[in-house]
């Protein structure tokens, strides 16, 4: 997944504005969904082609028959939306997940023992999801940035690349702080071109996931996608 930096200023001034939707996992994260918000958010993602909908690990097998076929993949999230939940819960959360028909996972990070200075741990956190993935889901990992220094971030942007993940994640969205062009420059600068960066939490417009994307992100959570890849602005995720 080889990233290179894109000029998107073309696209703008053509209208191509349907291109931005392969970036997109579209999300709904909140804890009073129904079923019928889940169809209709799947609905949404068949008709704008976008890359997955992401949904809370119960919603899974509901979102998989939604949009079995489709080519719209299925994101859920693991030890959300705090991260510190053990590495047994997590592998559990992972495996059932899969088994529901999940193709992508979001797990957080274990953000304090990060801050702890406890590597180790939050590595091998990390691999664990990983193996029980085993090349059947993409793992994505959440650093939630809002709580992270400059220094914090390089370093879990290290360990999720040294524990085989596949993408590096801004935040949950429920967290202090969204993704911003800076955290995301960083995060590419740290994982080079070969790992994936999800931009995510407080994206909102079509000019804000332009600048993510030329800034380095190869992903875009939000609850927004059909405004922004329509011309609009949302107000979610």
């Amino acid at each position: 997944m080889r990233w290179e930096r894109r000029d998107l200023s073309s696209e703008h001034e053509a209208g191509k504005t349907e291109e931005l939707s392969a970036y997109f996992d579209h999300t709904l994260l909140k804890p009073d969904s129904k079923v019928s918000d889940i169809v209709r958010l799947c609905a949404e993602a068949r008709k704008y082609r976008f890359a997955t909908v992401c949904v809370n690990p119960f919603w899974v097998p509901a979102a998989a028959e939604q949009l079995a076929g489709s080519g719209v993949g299925v994101t859920t999230v693991i030890g959300f939306p705090l991260g510190a939940t053990s590495t047994f819960s997590k592998v559990a959360e992972t495996r059932d997940a899969i088994a529901g028909g999940a193709t992508e996972i979001d797990m957080v990070i274990n953000v304090g023992a990060l801050k702890s200075g406890m590597y180790g741990d939050v590595k091998s956190d990390i691999e664990a999801v990983v193996r029980a993935c085993r090349g059947r889901a993409v793992v994505k990992v959440i650093i939630e940035t809002g709580y992270l220094t400059d220094d914090e971030k390089v370093k879990a942007c290290e360990l999720s690349q040294s524990a085989g993940a596949d993408f590096v994640k801004t935040s949950t969205g429920f967290g202090p702080g969204g993704a911003t062009v800076e955290d995301i420059a960083l995060m590419r600068q740290t994982v080079g071109p070969e790992m994936g960066v999800k931009a995510s939490g407080g994206v909102r417009d079509e000019a804000a996931v332009r600048s993510l994307i030329a800034a380095g992100a190869t992903r875009i959570g939000a609850s927004s996608s059909v405004a922004i890849v329509t011309g609009g602005q949302g107000t979610g995720y």
